[in-house]
């Protein structure tokens, strides 16, 4: 467990190998939307026999740094003054493909596999463009392309606002909070200890971090560019959803799979929003399929 500098900013990150006298390849995780790379352990857990894992907090998020100083630039302003104060302070989604960039290039590390959730997966898909040397394979989970609705987004920001303010730190430690914070991300239950953990991640995300990417991971620039980006991918992907997500439906990734012939797509039945931790024997078992055809 350790933290280095991302272009300038302080970010965490954990190395999980197993001792051997080969030199195994390395899988990068990537966690989603206010959360940390710690609901990846469990899946890195497995694969360590055949890779080293590297798991990593991403701008804002779990560990690693946020804003650099002073109060939040944006919370008193309007929906449209917050847009322009987000984009000044790059949570676009390609400034964190960049920071993955500058991550692996400090870590002098030229060629990795990565697994990547959620918005992490937005993030991964990007940075599959611009860095196809980079990646052998991908795996995308919970991933997808959706259209733009002008209600529907003003109603989600209006929501998602909310939501970001209103993170109390006693929140924690009400009786059941863990569960209802994730019913609405899971179908099949998970350990309390995992739910009580992202519970934990989403009350200490930094403010204009978790603020910021609500604006730009779901956005009518975003749902034009990701089509065109899944179109593009030239990385052997796969594409895993869960079958009752709601968050990303199942069929926006199918949808975006059909673009490109580059990617493979497979659902989870049982599973949402989660399935690497609501089914995780059928998780992995494609994945490790995947991973290990050549």
């Amino acid at each position: 467990m350790a933290h280095i500098n991302v272009r300038g900013v302080d970010h965490y990150y954990e190395w999980m190998k197993k001792p051997s006298s080969l030199v195994k390849p390395i899988i990068v995780f990537i966690h989603g939307w206010a959360g940390s790379c710690r609901y990846w352990r469990s899946t890195a857990e497995v694969l360590l026999v055949e890779f080293d894992c590297l798991l990593y907090d991403m701008r804002g998020f779990g560990r690693s740094g946020g804003k650099q100083a002073g109060e939040s630039v944006i919370e008193s302003q309007s929906t449209e003054e917050q847009g322009e104060a987000i984009a000044e302070l790059s949570y676009e989604l390609t400034e964190y493909a960049e920071d993955l960039a500058a991550l692996l290039d400090g870590l002098e590390l030229q060629r990795v596999y990565i697994s990547a959730h959620s918005m992490g997966a937005s993030v991964a898909t990007l940075f599959f463009n611009r860095y196809p040397e980079r990646v052998k394979k991908g795996i995308l989970t919970c991933s997808g392309i959706f259209e733009y609705d002008e209600k529907a987004f003003a109603a989600f920001y209006k929501f998602g606002g909310l939501v970001v303010k209103f993170r109390p730190k006693w929140l924690a430690k009400i009786p059941l909070a863990d569960k209802i914070f994730m019913a609405r991300f899971l179908y099949s239950p998970i350990p309390k200890s995992d739910r009580q953990a992202f519970l934990q991640d989403f009350i200490d995300a930094d403010y204009d971090a978790a603020l910021g990417t609500i604006f730009t991971s779901v956005s009518k620039a975003q749902s034009e560019l990701m089509p065109a980006e899944f179109v593009k991918l030239t990385v052997p992907t796969l594409l895993v959803a869960g079958e009752y997500d709601i968050i990303i439906p199942a069929e926006m990734g199918r949808q975006a799979a059909g673009l490109n012939d580059n990617i493979e797509f497979f659902v989870i039945p049982n599973t949402a929003h989660f399935p690497m931790l609501e089914d995780s024997e059928t998780y992995l078992g494609r994945i490790r399929e995947f991973l290990n055809d050549c």
